[in-house]
């Protein structure tokens, strides 16, 4: 579990920059290089390097210098234990968000009875 752990802490933290995600919606379409990235993002070509880095060690982006040119792909993660970590969350809110439906109808018809009564 530790080691999972770590690797979502990796992953969010990756993901947690608009820049990285802007990053690999790109590369859904279409391997870049380190320069059409930076371009795309109208950034230096060093900081753009900063970003894919991150991404290379959460294991989203891989890439290879052929060249003088360094060629950005996606990476092998398929980020199923992230998917897996926000389901579950995605479920315990679920079950309280329709536990409060319950009780806000509930109240609804606590409400029509007081009136009921009110009105007799």
């Amino acid at each position: 579990m530790v080691h999972c752990q770590a690797c979502l802490d990796t992953t969010f933290a990756a993901l947690s920059d608009a820049t990285r995600r802007g990053v690999l919606e790109q590369l859904w379409g279409s391997d870049a290089s380190i320069s059409d990235l930076a371009d795309r993002f109208r950034m230096t070509r060093t900081g753009m390097k900063k970003h894919v880095h991150v991404l290379e060690q959460a294991g989203l982006v891989t890439t290879e210098k052929i060249g003088r040119v360094r060629t950005c792909r996606l990476g092998p993660r398929r980020l199923e234990d992230e998917a897996a970590w926000i389901a579950r969350y995605a479920q315990v809110w679920s079950a309280r968000f329709d536990a409060l439906d319950q009780v806000v109808e509930q109240l609804k018809c606590k409400e029509k009875a007081d009136a009921k009564r009110k009105r007799t």
